[in-house]
């Protein structure tokens, strides 16, 4: 059942368990792996067009079904997860994520590849919502955040070195980036396996079947104040990814960047990401949950504002390295405030952030394309975003976020 009310509960560290630090870097290796092979495909495109002779519009698929399976089955994922032992769930899932990797650099043909990064989408959908669930169980509540922040900073990483990785190891062989990835995660096994401790549900919430899946997100959105925080949420991370999605389009088509020089560009901007992920605890000690969220997205769409105006490619990095800083502060805050509604379906309401993501990355991408193309520089783009994050700030205002009287995390 979901509960939200404020009542304490007992948690792994303030028994016995991992060292907060043991906890985060775990979280971050975590991430960071499940987040590479997520974005590992992009660069091996056209060689495995060719390799396994198709277009390159229908080797687009080999990386949505990977979107597809993660997305479809964190829905289930949530609900199977609740009320059972998150590190049996997590170890679990990652034996089939290695498996189902691996074997992807065996494929033999365009469906086996198909069929392997789809399966491969289904295990990460068992192994995400496990370490977003047992943070806020696993370390002490002036913690999370930070803590939340490593997991975020592994998936910053991941997001934006991973199509350069892919590059690097596909130039010897297109084989070779699913078995590193697969070699890796097997040793992250290991480390989870020793290291990783047991994070058990509710007694009375376990389940299988349909009834019990149906029941839970009857529960969960039956929560008046989470179902509008996802909703939020969703909107918010749809004018996210919209502009983020066309970063690279927009440096090719104002700036006349070729496609090497578009991936250092990436990286040079992920790398705020990856500094507002690890250091923004701090000022969310300060400022409290709420208000962080608060500044956090007036200050993205501020920025946004600006971003356009940028008369040459250096100031444009600049400005969209400080949206991706203050992207990285926020991203924790939103998992905090989504996972402070609940104690007993966690790793449900962790499956419904990330269904979130994906559909808002979907639906940005498809919005974002036609505005590139049909207004100028990147004021359509732009404008998007900024309307998203107004919007999402509204839904947050009228469930009564603001309202809540708070001075720190």
């Amino acid at each position: 059942m979901t509960d939200v009310s404020s009542t304490p509960t007992a948690t792994v560290s303030e028994t016995a368990g991992p060292s907060p630090r043991t906890v985060s870097l775990l979280a971050f290796a975590t991430m960071f792996v499940i987040g590479t092979d997520t974005f590992l495909v992009a660069p091996l495109l056209p060689t495995l067009a060719d390799t396994f002779h198709v277009s390159g519009g229908v080797s687009g698929w080999m990386v949505s079904a990977y979107a597809l399976g993660y997305a479809l089955f964190a829905l289930v994922a949530g609900p199977l997860s609740d009320g059972r032992d998150r590190r049996r769930v997590l170890l679990g899932g990652l034996v089939a994520f290695t498996m189902t990797t691996a074997l992807c650099g065996f494929a033999q043909g365009f469906w086996t590849m198909i069929l392997f990064r789809f399966l491969a989408g289904v295990s990460a959908a068992f192994v995400s919502p496990q370490i977003w669930a047992s943070i806020p169980v696993l370390v002490r509540p002036e913690l999370i955040v930070r803590t939340m922040g490593f997991a975020t900073a592994g998936l910053s990483i991941a997001q934006f070195a991973g199509i350069p990785l892919g590059s690097w190891l596909a130039a010897i062989s297109w084989h070779l980036p699913f078995w590193v990835i697969g070699g890796v995660s097997a040793l992250l096994w290991l480390l989870l396996a020793r290291f990783f401790p047991s994070v058990p549900g509710r007694p009375g919430t376990a389940g299988t079947g349909a009834r019990h899946i149906t029941r839970t997100y009857g529960t969960v959105l039956g929560s008046g104040r989470l179902r509008w925080y996802l909703i939020g949420y969703l909107v918010f991370q749809t004018g996210n990814f919209e502009a983020i999605s066309f970063f690279g389009s927009w440096f090719t088509k104002d700036f006349a960047l070729g496609v090497g020089s578009v991936g250092t560009a990436m990286m040079a901007v992920g790398a705020g990401n990856v500094v507002g992920s690890l250091f923004g605890s701090r000022l969310v000690q300060r400022l409290g949950l709420y208000r962080s969220l608060l500044f956090a997205v007036l200050a993205m769409g501020a920025l946004y504002c600006v971003v356009p105006l940028s008369p040459d490619l250096a100031t444009a990095l600049v400005l969209l390295a400080l949206v991706m800083m203050v992207a990285g502060f926020v991203f924790p805050v939103f998992m905090s405030i989504l996972q402070q509604q609940t104690e007993t379906a966690r790793g449900t309401v962790s499956s419904l952030a990330n269904a979130a993501m994906y559909v808002g990355t979907t639906i940005g991408g498809a919005v974002g394309g036609v505005l590139l193309a049909k207004v100028d520089g990147f004021w359509g783009i732009a404008a998007f975003t900024v309307a998203a994050y107004l919007v999402s700030l509204g839904v947050y205002t009228a469930a009564g976020a603001f309202r809540r009287q708070e001075t720190a995390v």
